[in-house]
């Protein structure tokens, strides 16, 4: 079993695919470098959750 993503993760990861599909990609380490560009978030341990979650909406999205 995996871990649980909390609802700001979830959200800001959706918003962040909905308006810069086109930045990011299917690998964390582009999207971890696009996100820091793209949104101001205060936490790195979160940036890092955000970018794993963005990686795996963008493949799924790919694989859809």
């Amino acid at each position: 079993m995996g871990r649980i993503k909390t609802v700001l993760v979830k959200r800001v990861s959706r918003e962040l695919v909905d308006n810069y599909e086109d930045r990011l990609s299917t690998d964390y380490a582009t999207n971890k470098q696009s996100i820091k560009s793209l949104a101001h978030i205060p936490s790195k341990k979160i940036e890092n959750v955000v970018a794993g979650y963005v990686t795996r909406l963008m493949r799924a999205r790919k694989a859809a």
